[in-house]
């Protein structure tokens, strides 16, 4: 009975084991190559924006690093020698043009006027002299009462005299420029520095004595890289291009606030490019009527208005970073993705210019390049040319992606953290 029993269980064993085996065998018969493809079935193509490229004119904002300066800035020297007498300002205040700032030895150098005053009126009694003489002697000579040699003599002696006088009208001119320079002016308005000599010392022709620095206009010099300035002059001599070229000053220190921005106009470009720096010297003017700003501060200075003429361009989020460079994903006959490396030029808002890889006509994906990879296949939807739309929407996109992975990560750190650790395996157990 047992051995009945043990029969059958292994007839049982036995028919079980053929059953798999014949499972196992028509699994294998349905891996043909056609389930195979069917398995491996390709995606649908990827939605993504494409845009055929074309030459453009673009607006381009450029910063330039310059020197903070005033173009009116004037070193105060004494022009006499003297000792400095009087000092008729505050040191730091607003002076304006022909104050008087210094006054050195007036008194020496109204003597010297005069003296040279006495001069003059002795030369020109001796030339009333001697020119009488002369008259006398001509009539004279002409009764033959006197020799030609006499004449000449008195002649003579008119002709120096009256030199005499030139002479000593060009001291007393001198002595006067003397006694005016004793009283030194201010030759412009502005702030003024520091006395850089106390009063009671000796001074000399030449010596510095304060500098007045005008605060209001203000002049920034610059450099642009030669490409910029040949755009520039090329619009500025665009007799057909009225828009201006309009400077903006960040004020250091100000940002945010009031008056953080100054604006002023182009002034000066320069006709030849700096061989060391292949540069050219710009320069522009900033109203400054609150002396927001001081000379000697190192500023950036931003020109808007300028174009990048003629070039070809792509939205900013197109371009991205691959093995071989920059590159961009365009569209081959089959609307596949091909992987395309290029070179970047400047970022004219939300458009990069490319300066070579790319050519008119060519198919490029403008959308969100994530995900895209070459050889992949693009359904190309429509670009409305508007670059800025398609970087906020990635950016947006990003954002809410970096958000809600943020709050994933914080669901699954607080359910872990509701139960402590090893207490799921001791309830298992």
């Amino acid at each position: 009975m047992k051995k009945m029993i043990h029969s059958t269980r292994a007839s049982l064993v036995t028919l079980m084991a053929a059953l798999a085996l014949s499972a196992c065998s028509g699994d294998d018969e349905t891996q043909t190559p056609q389930g195979q493809a069917q398995g491996q079935q390709e995606p649908p193509p990827h939605e993504v924006q494409v845009a055929e490229v074309r030459r453009q004119d673009l607006p381009i904002n450029k910063a330039y690093p310059s020197l903070l300066r005033s173009d009116s800035e004037v070193v105060i020297v004494a022009r006499v020698d003297g000792y400095l007498e009087e000092r008729h300002f505050q040191p730091g205040q607003m002076v304006e043009q022909g104050d008087e700032l210094y006054t050195i030895e007036p008194d020496r150098y109204q003597a010297a006027v005069s003296q040279r005053e006495a001069d003059l009126q002795s030369a020109r009694a001796e030339a009333a002299r001697t020119q009488r003489d002369a008259q006398r002697f001509e009539q004279l000579l002409s009764q033959n009462s006197v020799s030609r040699q006499q004449y000449d003599q008195a002649v003579a002696e008119q002709r120096v005299a009256q030199a005499s006088v030139t002479q000593a009208e060009a001291a007393l001119r001198s002595a006067n420029l003397d006694l005016d320079y004793s009283s030194v002016e201010a030759p412009v308005a502005g702030m003024i520095s520091l006395s850089q000599i106390n009063l009671g010392n000796l001074v000399t022709s030449g010596t510095e004595l304060a500098t007045i620095t005008p605060l209001d206009p203000l002049e920034v010099r610059f450099q642009l890289p030669q490409r910029d300035a040949f755009e520039l002059r090329r619009q500025l001599n665009d007799s057909g291009n009225d828009a201006p070229i309009v400077a903006r000053l960040s004020v250091p220190g100000l940002s945010g606030s009031e008056g953080a921005e100054l604006e002023g106009e182009l002034q000066f470009l320069g006709s030849r490019v700096d061989s060391g720096t292949s540069t050219v010297q710009a320069s522009a003017t900033f109203d400054n009527p609150d002396a927001a700003v001081l000379p000697g501060q190192f500023v950036r200075v931003r020109l808007d208005g300028l174009k990048r003429f003629n070039v070809i361009a792509v939205p900013e989020i197109a371009a991205t970073q691959g093995l071989m460079g920059p590159r961009v994903y365009v569209l081959d006959e089959d609307n596949k993705a091909r992987e395309r490396t290029v070179q970047l030029g400047d970022v004219a808002g939300p458009w990069q210019i490319i300066l070579d890889g790319l050519e008119e006509g060519d198919r490029v994906i403008v959308g969100d390049p994530a995900g895209i990879e070459p050889g992949m296949t693009i359904d190309p939807q429509p670009f409305d040319g508007d670059a800025e739309n398609i970087v906020e929407d990635v950016e947006q996109a990003e954002a809410e992606e970096q958000r809600e992975q943020a709050e994933a990560a914080s669901e699954a750190g607080g359910a872990g953290g509701g139960m402590p650790a090893g207490e799921g395996e001791e309830g298992a157990q």
